[in-house]
């Protein structure tokens, strides 16, 4: 019987890593079960005890800290470079996004919580490069993660708000709305990366190292840029 690897992965990639997971099983036979959150609410987990045996982070920064922590089997590496888009599915002209944002038109603006969400973090440093952050922040409505920053966007609790790339990009959110790219000197490089945690060393080695392996194989890495990653 084929084993199941227990996957935690980021909110970003919800809808692309289902192309990863099918491509996977296709390969090897192996089932993943995957479970979507924010990335430092998975470190949490990870520290209390879930039995998750390979971690895909949105950032370097926290799978570096399981690893140095011996959560994991090896330092993180870098499977993808996330892309920041501004997304409303209202009729919104988004080619000059700032004064949009900074109208009378935008009350509430979503974004993922910074403190444990790394697209939530880079979209605040986005704000503050175009000094938008303070006049904006009374706007600012956060989710607990990307998925919930997504549904608030998507059914219009708010006006307009910052996710991925990889979502609208989606089939199932694709020609939905309106988007653009958030300009790239304006955040740091969202660098995202993946580990093999203790868990996973410990009860399914081999089909933890092969997942592993396969999320950096040519394969993995075309879905990726399909869905608006950029590659390491």
């Amino acid at each position: 019987m084929a084993d199941t690897l227990s996957v935690a992965v980021a909110a970003n990639v919800q809808y692309v890593f289902d192309e990863i997971r099918l491509e996977f099983k296709k390969e090897t036979g192996h089932e993943i079960r995957a479970t979507y959150n924010s990335s430092g609410k998975f470190v949490t987990q990870i520290i209390n005890g879930a039995p998750f045996d390979v971690f895909l982070s949105a950032d370097m920064e926290y799978p570096e800290y399981l690893s140095k922590q011996a959560y994991t089997t090896a330092a993180p590496k870098i499977y993808a470079y996330g892309t920041l888009v501004l997304w409303t599915m209202k009729k919104r002209d988004l080619s000059q996004w700032q004064s949009l944002l900074s109208g009378d038109s935008i009350t509430k603006i979503a974004l993922a919580n910074p403190k444990t969400a790394p697209y939530g973090r880079e979209a605040l440093k986005a704000l503050a490069y175009y000094k938008l952050d303070a006049s904006l922040k009374p706007r600012l409505v956060f989710g607990d993660s990307i998925s919930q920053t997504n549904q608030y966007i998507h059914s219009g609790v708010a006006d307009i708000g910052f996710t991925a790339k990889s979502v609208v990009l989606a089939k199932e959110m694709k020609d939905q709305g309106s988007w653009i790219e958030i300009p790239q000197q304006s955040y740091q490089a969202i660098a995202q990366g993946a580990v093999i945690l203790k868990h996973g060393k410990e009860h399914h080695p081999v089909l933890a190292q092969q997942f592993y392996d396969f999320l950096y194989s040519a394969k993995a890495r075309t879905i990726l840029l399909n869905n608006g990653y950029r590659l390491p």
